[in-house]
């Protein structure tokens, strides 16, 4: 049994992106689906597929790479982890590498990216950043 399965995803993709992996596959869940939704509007991704199973079901992540091979993800942290969550309202949301990065937040409308919840000036819970 995981303790924090979002951290295990976000391991997965940062140990698969580091051996170059073109695919990468993850348990599962609302939240996770949300997570690769706004990596792949954020083109860190080239997409991910469902695919159903016995239990819960995987998600099939396929990682992007640079023109000349170079990583697209340099790095995917967990910010709000299990014993200590991490709030912020819309004006507090970190700003990673000067807008270069993106923060995910999962809010009230779904899980988002950090440019988005400015947009629509609503906060969350900050789930990871990503550079």
């Amino acid at each position: 049994m995981l303790t924090d399965p979002i951290a295990d995803m976000l391991t997965r993709i940062r140990n698969a992106a580091r051996v170059r992996r073109k695919q990468v596959n993850v348990p599962a869940s609302r939240v996770k689906r949300g997570i690769a939704q706004v990596l792949r509007e954020e083109g860190y991704i080239n997409g991910f597929d469902f695919i159903p199973d016995a239990r819960q079901g995987l998600l099939r992540i396929d990682l992007r790479y640079g023109a000349r091979g170079e990583d697209v993800i340099h790095r995917i942290d967990r910010v709000s982890k299990p014993g200590c969550r991490v709030y912020a309202s819309a004006e507090e949301l970190p700003r990673v590498m000067d807008g270069l990065g993106i923060a995910v937040v999962s809010t009230n409308q779904g899980v988002l990216s950090d440019r988005a919840c400015r947009e629509r000036s609503i906060g969350g819970e900050v789930v990871c950043i990503v550079a």
